[in-house]
């Protein structure tokens, strides 16, 4: 290991994947300083199905800053200047965002450059050559920023030219196969990572759904809205939204997060789901709201009598069950 090589500190953009991982492990191997960086939003769900962020950047021995970004994203989510991919994920304004804030911590902390696992051609939207380009020079760091993984098929980068890193080292893999990716990992040893499927809310149909529809009616979207997004089965009805829990630990997120406004609503006497009802409270849509009530009880037949107000379960109203047909024409999808 050379001097050069022992005080070169670089920045990884961090997602938990294999990629991510991968390009930390080919630096490591020229003895390059690495730390990382990884964003939290209010769509991602890195951590979930146990898989641990943190562990992983343990298991590799780097330092993890965890950033979160709120407002900033959901206005990027809602008004992408690049638009967005198969669903409601606008993956080169996300990305653009992420290098922006991990440029700012690069300077912050020293580190010479900044890194990515991106694979050239790998997703259709993101990582084609021309997007690879456009993120590089939105974010200020064109030439800048290496992609170890691919940097073979790419333009020299300045840590390369400069010497900071062996380009001869480097990898030059392309496409959506991973054959290559899950051959490195054997060798490195690298067993836990997050699944490439996984990672954003933005990428599911069925998300994407309801969040487009909360971005048409509601000019302000707030993390709890976007919480509720996450929760239950999603219904619209002009104006109104009402939301039906799916099983008792959504029941009792439901009534956490219910404003002061919405009413619930919930069959007494059986098994039901706790409903909420935003927007006007009309007749037509508390009485939607109770059917839906109903339709998901454990009640199958006749009129239902349910319960409901806005503090408390002190109004009542009795309804027929609705077929399964006028639910899923109420239902966003």
């Amino acid at each position: 290991m050379t001097e050069t090589k022992v005080k070169v500190k670089a920045l990884a953009l961090f997602s938990g994947g294999l990629d991510s991982a991968l390009a930390v492990k080919l630096l490591q191997e020229q003895g390059v300083d690495v730390e990382a960086i990884t964003f939290v939003t209010p769509f991602n769900t890195s951590n979930a199905g146990g898989f641990s962020i943190e562990k992983a950047a343990e298991k590799l021995g780097i330092p993890l800053k965890v950033e979160r970004l709120d407002a900033e994203y959901l206005r990027v989510v809602r008004k992408p200047k690049y638009g967005y991919g198969r669903n409601m994920n606008p993956c080169i304004d996300c990305r653009i965002l992420m290098l922006k804030k991990a440029k700012k911590h690069a300077e912050e902390t020293g580190a010479s450059f900044i890194f990515t696992g991106e694979v050239l051609g790998e997703r259709p939207m993101s990582q084609h050559m021309r997007a690879l380009k456009i993120v590089e020079e939105e974010s200020s760091l064109k030439g800048k920023l290496l992609r170890p993984l691919s940097a073979k098929l790419l333009p020299p980068t300045e840590a390369e030219k400069e010497g900071l890193i062996d380009r001869g080292k480097l990898l030059d893999i392309r496409g959506r196969s991973r054959k290559k990716q899950i051959a490195l990992a054997k060798e490195f040893g690298i067993k836990e990572y997050q699944s490439p499927a996984g990672g954003c809310l933005l990428t599911y149909k069925e998300f994407s759904a309801k969040l487009r529809d909360l971005f048409q009616h509601c000019e302000e979207v707030s993390l709890r809205d976007v919480q509720l997004l996450k929760i239950g089965r999603h219904f619209r009805l002009g104006e109104n939204k009402i939301i039906v829990g799916r099983n008792e630990n959504e029941n009792k997120l439901l009534i956490k997060l219910k404003a002061e406004s919405d009413y619930f609503f919930e069959v007494q006497g059986c098994g039901s789901p706790i409903t909420l009802l935003q927007g006007p409270k009309t007749r037509e849509a508390i009485e939607k709201a109770a059917q839906l009530t109903a339709y998901y009880s454990d009640q199958k037949t006749g009129e239902v009598t349910v319960k409901y107000g806005l503090e408390k379960l002190e109004k009542t109203i009795t309804v027929n069950i609705p077929n399964k047909e006028e639910v899923e024409q109420l239902r966003i999808k």
